[in-house]
């Protein structure tokens, strides 16, 4: 047992679908900051075989699955965000698998302060296992706009998927921090530097 060992302070990243998170997530990257990234563990949680796996293909029937064998997240996206009981089914799965598997990664880092990358932080209500909450705020009509693209997806589940999370407003009222993406990468690039050099003063 590492008595010198201290928990690093857990900074919680989060922001509608499509607001940039992935991008800042990693321009903190760059200036050494470890990075927990929900939506990776959340891949990782319902990998082939997995328990998690074999519940949700029992749930939804083998149609749910890709010829790879692989979850079709396509298919599933579409289900759950045309049906709340479906969703809430899936979350209520995955939810404390997610954050079974963040605690433990978590407990792994040595460092003085990590990036904890979380979509639904407000929603899932977890703003108590952060330290601070950073939130990105971006205009509707651009984000709607980049999830289109990003996605290929059409417009009216474009629109379901924003609507499905909570308001930027909401969001908001939880932050200490705040990013404003606007699509300047130059001038996010900034914004995390400064948010950086804080961090570290802050949790040193």
């Amino acid at each position: 047992m590492n008595l010198g060992y201290i928990m690093p302070f857990v900074v919680a990243l989060s922001g509608g679908i499509a607001s940039g998170k992935t991008t800042i997530a990693n321009l903190f990257a760059k200036l050494g900051v470890p990075i927990i990234d929900a939506d990776l563990i959340a891949r990782q949680v319902v990998a082939p075989d997995s328990a998690a796996f074999v519940e949700i293909v029992h749930h939804f029937s083998d149609e749910i699955l890709l010829p790879t064998g692989e979850l079709d997240r396509s298919q599933l996206r579409e289900i759950i965000f045309n049906n709340d009981h479906e969703r809430l089914w899936l979350n209520s799965l995955l939810h404390p698998l997610i954050a079974s598997e963040t605690s433990k990664q978590i407990a792994e880092i040595n460092a003085p302060y990590l990036l904890w990358v979380i979509p639904l932080l407000i929603e899932n209500r977890l703003t108590s296992f952060a330290d601070r909450i950073l939130i990105i705020e971006t205009s509707p009509i651009l984000q709607l706009e980049r999830l289109i693209m990003r996605d290929h997806i059409d417009e009216p589940l474009a629109m379901k998927m924003v609507q499905a999370q909570t308001s930027n407003e909401k969001r908001l009222a939880f932050a200490n921090d705040v990013i404003k993406n606007e699509g300047n990468l130059a001038d996010l690039a900034n914004q995390v530097a400064k948010l950086h050099q804080h961090y570290l003063m802050l949790f040193n």
